[in-house]
């Protein structure tokens, strides 16, 4: 079985008819053939950061940006440090 997606305005819909129209998360799940946990994670993560709910496949949140290019300076900074390291041990074997 494969996993459905769906829109972020579909999303933002579902938790704005919880939210602001006051339909029970049970209620709105059935009628939008949703599980209820689905709606549930959706409306905490609405209430969470509203601004940045449901980024997709589109733009990420300034942190996630920010941690992706961290990881990359440390892959970066890692693989520099294994050739000081190659690099010392050839030259001590060269020394002796």
């Amino acid at each position: 079985m494969q996993r459905r997606r769906f829109s972020r305005e579909f999303e933002l819909q579902a938790v704005r008819l919880v939210k602001d129209r006051g339909v029970a998360v049970a209620q709105a799940a059935r009628g939008l053939d949703l599980r209820e946990n689905v709606l549930c994670k959706w409306v905490r993560e609405a209430k969470a950061d509203p601004q940045h709910a449901f980024p997709g496949h589109g733009p990420t949140r300034p942190e996630q940006l920010e941690i992706d290019r961290l990881r990359r300076e440390v892959a970066k900074l890692k693989a520099e440090r294994d050739t000081l390291k190659k690099a010392a041990a050839f030259f001590a074997r060269e020394a002796t």
